[in-house]
Order: C-alpha cells, then structure tokens, then sequence
C-alpha cells in the first residue's frame, strides 16, 4: 500500500549546495534523512527518485536568457550568478534542475493521486527571481510549481505559505499582480534581514490586491509570537478557498541558525504543516506539498524537516 505522503530524496538535489564551507552545503538533505532513517519515519513514507527539468519548464518562470546564463556559468564553474551571494559551480544547472524537476515531479504525483501530501527537503528556492539569481537560490521551483498548476491543471486558487526566516521575494514579486497566488509570509523583519522586503503595505497590485499578506517579525521573535499571528495566516487562506497548497517551510526561523535571528521551535514548523494539510482536507482535495527552504543549523533542519512530515503523516490520525 502506498504511504500518503511521498518525498523525493537523492544524490542529485544533495548536490545543490555551494560547498561545504558555504552556510548553503551539500550537507542538508543528509541531515534530514540521517534523522528520519533512524528514528523510522523514513519507512512511512513513499520515496521518489529525483527527476532532471527540461528547459522548457524551467522557462514557466524564468526567462530565456537567464537559463542560458545558467547553462553557460554551469559549464565554466565560474562567477555569480546574481550581485554577491550566488556563486556558479560546475552542474550548477545540473544540481538545480533536478531541484526543479522534482518539485514538478511531486506536484504531478498529488494532482494525479499518487500520493496526498508530499516533501521535497531541497527546494523552496525562494529568492530566485524570473531573471537572476538571489539568496543562494538559482532557479525557483515553486515559481515553476504555480506555473504548472495554472498551465496543465487549469488552478486559479493556489495557495503559497513561507516561514522561512527570510522573505520569500522571488515568489511575492514573481506573482505580485497574479490573482491566482494567495501569498502568505511570516519572515524576520526586512528592516534586519536579507532581503530587505515583504513589509505589511505590501498586499499585491492590480487584480490580486489584498491576496498577499506579509508578516514581518521582529529578531528574536518565539513561538509565543508564531502563535499569536498564525491563525491570521490560517484565516486568511482558508477565505479564499485554494486548490492546492505550497508551504516553504524553512528551518532558519529556528534559533539558534547562524545567519538569523529568530527564535521559534520546531513546534512552529510542526503547527504550520499540521494546520494547512488539515485544511487541505478540510477544503476536500488534501493537496499539499511542502518543500524545505532556508535553514543552516544542521540540528534544526533534521529536527524541523522531520516534524513537517510527521505532521503531513499524521493528519490522517486526526481526521
């Protein structure tokens, strides 16, 4: 019997990272899995071999010349790939392509009902705008992910919840005007923290005015302040009814990560996914597919991971 909940493991979204030196290692997806291996998670669920994008996905959202860029820097393994904090390296498209792919790969199996709720641990690349890179991220798969839901399933309600310590721009801006994204983020203030972006003012433009919510939270805030802010996360995507659900669920709002300042616990994480695949029942398709984001504390990626599928796997106990 297959289990509810897939996620994709393998060497080749392993390999996306930017060295071992690099806050962004090769090290992230083993943190993860180390964890669930041992502790017998990993044998409820349904694993799924990393899948390669083509170009022409990739180009849903980015544009041409930006992958072109990409494909040429991937070959050399030299330069940025933004303004500072993206180096290329060698497979870099490779690496980031199979990122892509397999959130694809994911999002197929749940609008098929190959499985319920899914996990990708390398992905939500969040910063990555249409035509450059940003933030350690080169090619933003959950911009492809809410392409594809609108192109070859025809959604017009797809729901994007962050709560990553950063501001998830590349998809805010990606999708600023576009009624079919309800954007919702709860991010480290961008007064304190890269990059700098998703203040309350900013609710969307044109038709897709008051469809985005940002929340922006002061350093040092804890799970006292998670759960003081999150049922207006809840209520706010539960109004607008979506068809499909996209939680980043970054584990660098955790403290103690090197390079934020925030101070949640691996509750908040557990809440959030608990919560939104409840309503994804709720709402009678159950689609979600929550993908692992930011997060640089290997005890708190392994930690934080592992409590977001626990709780995609245990929303089935509590209907």
């Amino acid at each position: 019997m297959t289990a509810p909940v897939c996620v994709t493991i393998g060497d080749e979204i392993a390999r996306y990272g930017f060295g071992n030196d690099h806050p962004f290692g090769p090290h992230r997806m083993g943190a993860f899995w180390e964890r669930a291996t041992r502790t017998g998670l990993a044998l409820r669920l349904t694993v799924r071999e990393p899948v390669m994008a083509e170009r022409t996905l990739i180009e849903r959202f980015h544009t041409p010349v930006y992958v072109e860029q990409v494909l040429r820097q991937s070959e050399s393994g030299t330069g940025l790939l933004d303004m500072g904090d993206t180096p290329a390296f060698k497979g870099v498209y490779e690496a980031a392509g199979h990122v892509v792919g397999s959130a694809v790969d994911l999002t197929h199996a749940i609008m098929k009902g190959s499985c319920r709720r899914a996990f990708i641990p390398i992905a939500g690349l969040h910063h990555a705008r249409r035509d450059t890179a940003s933030g350690f991220c080169v090619f933003n798969d959950c911009g492809v992910v809410i392409e594809t839901l609108k192109e070859e399933y025809g959604l017009t309600r797809i729901a994007y919840v962050d709560i990553d310590a950063h501001h998830g721009d590349g998809v805010f801006y990606g999708f600023e005007s576009d009624p079919a994204v309800i954007f919702a983020d709860m991010h480290q203030d961008g007064h304190t923290l890269y990059p700098g972006t998703g203040h309350p003012h900013e609710t969307g433009t044109g038709s897709a005015e008051g469809l985005k919510l940002n929340l922006p939270m002061p350093p040092g805030s804890t799970d006292s302040d998670f759960f003081r802010h999150w049922p207006m996360v809840e209520a706010f995507i539960r109004k607008q009814k979506p068809e499909f659900i996209l939680l980043q669920c970054g584990t660098d709002s955790i403290a103690g990560d090197p390079i934020t300042q925030m101070a949640w616990t691996t509750a908040a994480h557990a809440h959030a996914a608990k919560q939104l695949a409840l309503l994804a029942e709720e709402l009678g398709h159950g689609r979600i597919l929550a993908t692992g984001g930011g997060g640089y504390n290997p005890v708190n990626i392994a930690e934080g991971w592992c409590a977001v599928v626990e709780s995609l796997l245990d929303t089935d106990t509590a209907l």
